[in-house]
């Protein structure tokens, strides 16, 4: 069983934050609150730490993995290009709810993009999620801790036998609010091109592309 510490989701120790930092920079896998359930947090830089992800997971080679980023500015260390449609995106609706599709800049693990040349990109609102990101020099994996087509942990008690051994360190929340993960939009396409609605629905989407 992989060591768990509990951890406030509004006001994360910094103390705890450090350790999980610690875990990642030096290539482990940590199970971290989001909004809404628990997920995978690796270096997305570290190609190593990324198979991880897809092994415990069983999470198919051509499925992409998002990453979350500590500022809009980081942004465009990982996209090619950034549209204008993309900055009124973030403008209104970063931090959170929302995941940006870019075509992917050199450098990434290949995994990260599932052979498609993109990459989604997501500046998180949640505590440790920021927490984490600022004591990290490279971006976080995001999804879900769970095998790949099961459903996602609102809880530490859900989540699967396998997992809990082969990661590194949990960090407990405590159950999290059930509600939808963050709607994605490919801002590859012209005009964008709305892939999930989830927390936003593509009427709020559209009225800030106007």
């Amino acid at each position: 069983m992989s060591r768990i510490l509990a951890i406030d989701p509004q006001q994360p120790d910094p103390r705890v934050v450090t350790e999980a930092a610690e875990t990642i920079i030096n290539g482990g896998m940590v199970v971290i609150p989001t909004r809404h359930l628990y997920g995978l947090a690796v270096d997305a830089l570290n190609a190593v730490a990324v198979q991880k992800v897809f092994a415990v997971k069983g999470r198919p080679a051509d499925k992409p993995l998002l990453i979350l980023v500590e500022s809009r500015a980081a942004v465009a260390r990982y996209a090619t290009a950034i549209p204008e449609a993309a900055r009124r995106l973030m403008d209104r609706f970063w931090p959170g709810r929302l995941t940006l599709v870019f075509d992917a800049a050199d450098g990434l693990p290949a995994a990260l993009t599932g052979g498609s040349g993109k990459i989604g990109i997501r500046r998180p609102a949640h505590q440790v999620c920021r927490a984490l990101l600022e004591r990290l020099p490279h971006p976080l994996t995001a999804t879900s801790a769970n095998r790949s087509g099961q459903p996602g942990c609102h809880r530490i008690a859900d989540l699967p036998d396998g997992l809990l051994t082969a990661v590194d360190l949990v960090l407990d929340a405590g159950p999290l609010p059930p509600g939808a993960g963050s709607s994605v939009v490919d801002m590859t396409a012209s005009p964008p091109l709305i892939l999930r609605s989830g927390a936003l629905d593509a009427a709020h989407i559209a009225d800030a592309l106007v």
